[in-house]
Order: C-alpha cells, then structure tokens, then sequence
C-alpha cells in the first residue's frame, strides 16, 4: 500500500488504495515483491544493528575507555548516522527490486493522459532474480543504486530519529538507567521511536518511491531534487505525506519486533559469555 499510495496515481487514501488492489489483484496484490525483502532482512537487520552497537562501543572506549560504558547522546547520534550509511548499501537494491515488482503492472503517464486506478498490461519481471539481472544489465550499477540519494536523506536521519528517541523512551521508562530495560518497555520505546522515525520520513520516502518506481515504462525524473520540484509542482505539498498513515501503522509493531529481538538476542549472548567464562 505504502509504494503504490507514493509512487501511482489514482488511488486516494488508504482505503481506498487496499480496496483498488484487491479489486483487482486479490489478495496475492499486497505481497508483491515481498520475497527480496523477506531473503535479505536478516542480514539487512544484523549489519545495522551490528553497526550502531559496535560504533557505541568504539566511541564509549575512546570517550571513557570502558565499550560498556552507557554511551552519552552524541555517541548515540554518531552511531546512528554510521548505521544510516551502511544500511543505504545494503536496502537501496533491495528496495529497489520490491518497488519495481509491485509498480510495474501499474498505468503511468505518457504526455497528459490522466491516470486511472486499473491494472494494464504484462508484467515486466518474471520475479526478484530477473529483475535484479535485468536492471543490472540495462542500466548498470547506477540502475541498481537509483535513488541513492533520497534514501541517503531518508535513513540517515530517520535513524537519528530511531535510535535516540529509543534510548530516550527506555531511560524514561526505566528510571534506574537503560543497562537492562524490561521486555515491555524494549516493546514500548522501541515502537514509539519507530513510528516517530518513519513519519518524519516520510517525504523523503515518497521521493525515494518515485524514483526507484521511475523506469519501470518510462523515466519522468532526472534526480532527486527534479522529482522533488515535479512532484510539489504537479501535485503540491501534501504529495509529500502519502502513506503516512501505513508509515505509521507498520512502524510500531515492526520497530517492536526488532528492538525485542536485539535486546533479547544480546542478553542471551551476555549470559552464555557470562556462564563460559565464570
């Protein structure tokens, strides 16, 4: 729903956006290119969160000369935009490949004719593999990296604003400091910061969208800051805060899953450690 409210036309609001693809594609229409994201979010997730903890560690032994030292909020920030970085390597084709899979049935513009909400025409992809191959073989690296730079503009800060208020949120629910938080208060900060983190970006999410749905028919945008000035021109400010709401609702439960399963992941590992060298 999020890519197809972004990058299509025609759809209105949410509702109506779940309405028109079950309408038309039942329910296989909302998993569309699912299968990329669902082989890759593993190790998308591990670097990341690998990154932002051993960047901690490194700052906290230079800072303080203790890596278990609680790291202060400009470690926090550093760590934060060092995982932003990263993680634009690793999603930028991932998200790629999903967002062409699920836009490329779509209707599109070609001079002014306007838009309608109906599937036409045959698939361009066979699947994630031919489409990955083919990008590559027809646009180059630089097909693959397509929208680079508005996901630069997105992550980095987004991850600023999902980590901090994380630890923010887990201090204020545990007063005693935030060394050991409970599983409901990892549940809570780790879906209040992500819910903040995906609404502020939101329209950097949307210039993202269009860019990497861009070449699927035909190429509208000629860089990020074109697509920026084309899309407030056609279709004003508001163009910018499609599928903030599914932003929203998709961010806490997912950011929930994720900070429960790091936090849980790195207790275990600190108890093994722990119990083989007593």
């Amino acid at each position: 729903l999020q890519t197809r409210l972004q990058a299509g036309q025609g759809y209105g609001n949410t509702l109506s956006c779940a309405l028109t693809v079950y309408r038309h594609e039942s329910v296989a229409g909302f998993f569309k290119g699912m299968s990329f994201p669902l082989a890759s979010i593993a190790v998308y997730s591990s670097v990341v969160f690998g990154v932002f903890s051993n960047t901690q560690r490194l700052l906290s032994h230079f800072r303080h000369g203790d890596p278990a030292q609680a790291p202060v909020l400009a470690d926090v920030a550093l760590a934060s935009i060092v995982a932003g970085f990263i993680s634009v390597g690793i999603g930028t084709p991932v998200d790629l490949v999903k967002i062409r899979l699920q836009m490329q049935t779509q209707p599109y513009i070609e001079a002014n004719i306007k838009l309608k909400p109906t599937v036409s025409g045959f698939p361009v992809y066979r699947g994630p593999i031919h489409c990955f191959r083919t990008v590559l073989q027809k646009e180059g690296i630089a097909g693959i990296y397509r929208g680079v730079g508005a996901m630069l503009l997105r992550d980095v800060p987004g991850y600023c604003l999902y980590f901090i208020p994380y630890t923010f949120f887990c201090s204020w629910l545990n007063p005693d400091g935030c060394i050991s938080p409970s599983p409901s208060s990892i549940w809570l900060a780790g879906g209040a910061a992500g819910a903040i983190s995906w609404v502020t970006a939101t329209p950097m999410d949307v210039v993202k969208s269009r860019l990497q749905a861009d070449g699927v028919n035909l190429n509208k945008y000629k860089g990020t800051l074109d697509c920026i000035l084309q899309s407030y021109r056609n279709e004003g400010l508001k163009v910018f805060f499609r599928g903030v709401t599914v932003n929203a609702v998709r961010g806490f439960p997912t950011s929930s899953a994720m900070f429960l399963g790091y936090e849980l992941s790195l207790k275990a590992m600190k108890r093994d450690q722990n119990e083989t060298n007593p």
